[in-house]
């Protein structure tokens, strides 16, 4: 497992003050920016779109960790024109498909991540792992931020780790959603989790100062 990256949650962020959030993560080095989005048919919600992205990358260089909480998302992969350095991620039970539209992103250039909800065993991705770059693994039900987190996730991630250790796969990351909060960063990484989306509970809570919370987040790893 190599070195811990961080993508806050881009939904949580207070679009008020995007310019004042964007220059405080490139002064800490935040890694990536998770942007989630939902078409109120795959979850209850509808969240960031492709004008979003394009906006984001004209104001900062910090790469995009897109979240495509959508049906068929195979088809919908090229409107959000993903660059290399970037995450891609779809769901398993989005799809039909899963090997296809994991290829069509790493096409791109950007990096493929198959996305589990919580009830979705490891099984649904056990023959691709080689095929894609990581898994991102629900500690909630996906859909809207607030929820806790529900604990076996941490026996999802651990499980999950020892198998892509066992298959030698290196640079494989587990990316982790849901509530990560300031007391489950240490064990979700403890884990095996290497990559962190953080929303409410974390990076962008109400009791902390943005800065404030970025410091405290890089503490706890």
């Amino acid at each position: 497992m190599g070195k811990i990256k961080l993508s806050p949650s881009m939904m949580c962020a207070d679009i008020a003050k995007l310019k004042e959030t964007l220059s405080l993560f490139e002064k800490y080095e935040i890694d990536y920016m998770h942007i989630d989005v939902m078409d109120g048919v795959f979850v209850p919600n509808i969240m960031l779109g492709t004008d979003y992205c394009r906006r984001l990358r004209d104001l900062t260089d910090i790469p995009l960790d897109i979240h495509l909480i959508i049906v068929d998302p195979e088809t919908k992969i090229a409107w959000f024109d993903p660059k290399p350095g970037e995450y891609v991620s779809v769901h398993a039970e989005s799809t039909k498909h899963l090997h296809r539209a994991t290829q069509t992103i790493k096409a791109t250039g950007a990096k493929a991540l198959a996305a589990l909800n919580p009830s979705t065993p490891l099984s649904a991705v056990e023959y691709i792992l080689e095929d894609i770059d990581g898994v991102l693994i629900m500690s909630v039900n996906p859909g809207f931020a607030g929820q806790k987190i529900i604990p076996e996730t941490l026996r999802k991630i651990s499980e999950l780790r020892a198998i892509a250790d066992e298959r030698g796969l290196k640079d494989f990351v587990i990316q982790v959603d849901g509530n990560v909060s300031f007391d489950y960063i240490k064990p979700l990484v403890d884990a095996g989790a290497d990559f962190l989306v953080l929303g409410t509970s974390s990076i962008f809570t109400k009791e902390l100062t943005l800065e404030e919370a970025i410091l405290k987040t890089k503490e706890l790893y």
